[in-house]
């Protein structure tokens, strides 16, 4: 097991506050709504023919993944530690989907689920990988981990290619956090030898947003959207465009015991 000494400077990150500010930041601009289809991409691709799954997603916000979820015939328990995030939830969403104010570390009903679903969860706590053990513990044999984190390779690359070379210096610290950007991005290499390390099978994995987020033009991203889309849906999953994703998809199942 990867272990990583405790930041007493870091907390874990919710959105009471911010919620409104958090939904139009993620789904009301280009890289949220590509991030969002591309993730919908690769769930369909594995749930949309399966008979209905009892699914439950860690640090949904505001129920956009399992909203098209359970439009797919799936049962949906939505969870997020922000009470002000799940407010937005219960007005968007359909009754169906059972919405729960609930801290990752404290659900101890995994083992009940077919499918865990954390999408941008790992970024905002203080304690990444105790939180995968945790996930590792609680899941049952066979039930599978749709895992999606901030790629902390792409961030440096990203960094590097704007020039930012002292922020890069500097370990990619900031004196002065700002809530809506991630504390703790996540190495790929480093999270696929942990989760194979807590007893998880790695079944697939995918970089998000491959191409967007390096545009020169970033108003391409509006005028060409379709065409980065296909672009971004024809090598996401190849080799080496998959590692410099913004964010970085696992689909896992845990092994037999």
């Amino acid at each position: 097991m990867i272990t990583r000494p405790e930041n007493t400077l870091l907390k874990d990150q919710s959105f009471n506050g911010l919620a409104e500010k958090f939904n139009r930041n993620i789904y009301g601009t280009t890289k949220g709504r590509l991030r969002h289809q591309l993730l919908c991409d690769v769930l369909s691709e594995v749930l949309a023919e399966e008979p209905a799954q009892n699914i439950i997603e860690l640090g949904g916000g505001t129920g956009m993944m399992s909203a098209f979820l359970a439009g797919l015939g799936h049962q949906l328990t939505l969870t997020d530690i922000s009470e002000d995030i799940l407010t937005i939830a219960r007005q968007q969403l359909d009754a169906g989907i059972a919405v729960r104010q609930a801290d990752l570390f404290d659900i101890d009903d995994l083992g009940e689920f077919d499918i865990v679903v954390c999408h941008a969860v790992l970024e905002w706590l203080a304690r990444p990988f105790e939180a995968l053990s945790v996930l590792a513990d609680r899941m049952r044999p066979g039930a599978r981990l749709s895992l999606t984190f901030f790629n902390r390779d792409a961030a440096l690359f990203s960094n590097a290619v704007y020039g930012n070379f002292e922020y890069i210096a500097r370990g990619m610290k900031v004196k002065n956090q700002v809530r809506l950007n991630p504390q703790q991005p996540l190495v790929p290499r480093e999270v696929i030898a942990e989760v194979q390390n807590l007893g998880f099978t790695v079944h697939s994995m995918r970089g998000i947003r491959c191409f967007h987020d390096y545009l020169r033009d970033r108003d391409m991203a509006d005028s060409k959207y379709e065409e980065l889309l296909a672009t971004e849906r024809q090598y996401g999953h190849q080799e080496p465009y998959l590692w410099l994703g913004k964010y970085f998809h696992l689909w896992l199942e845990k092994r037999p015991d």
